[in-house]
This record gives structure tokens, sequence and C-alpha cells, in this order.
């Protein structure tokens, strides 16, 4: 059984390592998710956008788990971010996870015709309305994240964004944490593809020197600096190898060299046409 520390972020509790759904659906989706939770993973984390909520609520069921013993996650749509859709939107997340609250309710990506005051209000009105225990953002820029904390009436727990060896976040994440917000990491490994993260030869090297797989490499080397890591995968092996990476450490030295794998040119591999100027 996984053993998952917690990072303490504004009044929220998050299991360090959560299980990303993104590409979880049907009843394989639902069953990888309860091998998730038999596993050991607490923090499963959905999106109305992804299109399996109902299959993840399934996944949670059939696991037999208690409630109070999950971190669930969902994200509101850029489209829904308006006064009382947002609201509505969360319910209908929660009939189809079949949960009457989730733990964390997130904006998934800001919406430049939606006012900030206006959708972290109606954010702020979910946690007061007992919708989710806590509210937050996701791929929020440095501008955007002072501006929500400058009209939240909530605490706001978390920025969620891509975070890989090939992309350097070292602003967004200063300021995310400056604000004792959790920084959590999607794509903590990139996309797995030919020339990708998990092929870079200093990854490799250090993976061979500890008996560990390149992705175990990378997704410490996230931990490490303090970051929430949501990795997702269809292989139980594999979800289980995502989350035991708390028996080794990485030296200053190979941390230093991960860093320094960051692409000039960015390296970002989520960049869709509604995506902000990124910093």
């Amino acid at each position: 059984m996984i053993n998952v520390p917690i990072i303490k972020a504004n009044g929220a509790s998050i299991p360090q390592v959560g299980f990303g759904t993104m590409r979880q659906k049907g009843d394989a989706g639902a069953q990888i998710v309860k091998d998730a939770i038999d596993a050991g993973y607490r923090h499963i984390d959905t999106a109305a956008n992804y299109g399996n909520e109902e299959d993840v609520g399934r996944g949670i069921k059939a696991s037999g788990i208690a409630r109070n013993d999950l971190f669930v996650v969902t994200k509101v749509w850029t489209t829904n971010l308006n006064e009382g859709v947002l609201q509505k939107s969360a319910e209908e997340s929660l009939k189809k996870l079949g949960l009457d609250h989730v733990d964390l309710l997130l904006i998934h990506w800001p919406n430049p015709a939606v006012p900030m005051k206006e959708s972290i209000g109606a954010l702020c009105d979910t946690k007061k309305r007992g919708l989710t225990r806590h509210i937050g953002i996701s791929n929020h820029t440095i501008s955007m994240v002072e501006e929500a904390m400058a009209v939240t009436s909530e605490p706001i727990v978390c920025n969620q964004f891509e975070y890989h060896p090939h992309l350097d976040q070292s602003k967004i994440m200063a300021t995310t944490k400056k604000h004792g917000m959790a920084f959590v990491a999607y794509c903590p490994i990139g996309r797995g593809d030919v020339g990708g993260v998990m092929a870079e030869p200093a990854i490799v090297e250090i993976a061979k020197a500890k008996g560990k797989t390149p992705a175990q490499v990378a997704i410490r080397w996230s931990i490490q600096q303090g970051n929430v890591v949501i990795p997702g995968s269809s292989k139980k092996e594999r979800l289980v190898e995502n989350a035991s990476v708390f028996d080794f450490s990485l030296s200053d030295a190979e941390m230093k060299a991960i860093s320094s794998l960051a692409k000039p040119s960015g390296g970002r591999v989520v960049n869709p046409p509604h995506a902000p100027k990124w910093d």
C-alpha cells in the first residue's frame, strides 16, 4: 500500500501524489480509478471537460472507501464561469460523481470575457453552499493569481499547472507559493513521447543509478520542490510505480541537472487556443 505525504495549503490537506484521470473513460476508466484507490491513492483528479465524472464516480463507489478518506478534485470549464452558471456546473459535476461535495473545486482555465471578481465570487459561493470543501485555480498566470487573491473571500488553496523538466515554471511557482497555495503539477513526466522527458540521457542515467524508472525520477524531482503531482496512467503497475517515489531522494547536483533540461522554446505540451498569454 502506497503511503503518500500530505501538503498543507491555506487550510487544505492535499495528498502529495494524486491520480490524474484525464484519459480514463468507460468501464476501463472506472476500473483504473478503483485500482488507484486500492493501491493507496487518496487524491483523485477529474474535470467536467474530461467527460468522465460518472466513470470516476463509479470507480470511487466500487472501491468501497470511506468518503472522508478521499480527496476528490474536479474543475469547472472555461465557458461556465459566470455567476449562477458556475454553481450549476458544480452541481452537475456532483450528480455525475455521485457525491454530495468535492474536496477541491477548480476553475479549469481562465476566461477573459468573465471578470475575475465574478468568476472567483461564484467559486467562493460553491464553498459557502457546501458543494466543495476548498477552492482553487488552474492555468492562471502571475497577474491572474494576484487578481484572484485580491478579490476572493475564501482561501484559494492551489494553482494547477503543467510542469515537468522540459518546462521552466519557476516564476509562476514562486507567485503561487508566496500566497500559501500548493503548486499542483499536471503532466509531470510530459507526454512520454519519443524524444520527450523520459528519454533525456541525464534522467535515464539517474534512474539507472537509483534503480528507479525515468518517470519516478521526474516525479521525484517535482516532489522535492514541495509540489503536488498528479500523474495519470491506464496501467495498474505504472500507477503504483508513479506514487512509489518516497523511498529515495535526489542530490542537489541531480536536481540541478534535471532542472537544466528546460527548453528555451518552452517545452510546453498543453497550449490550447483558449490558453492565456503565458508568463
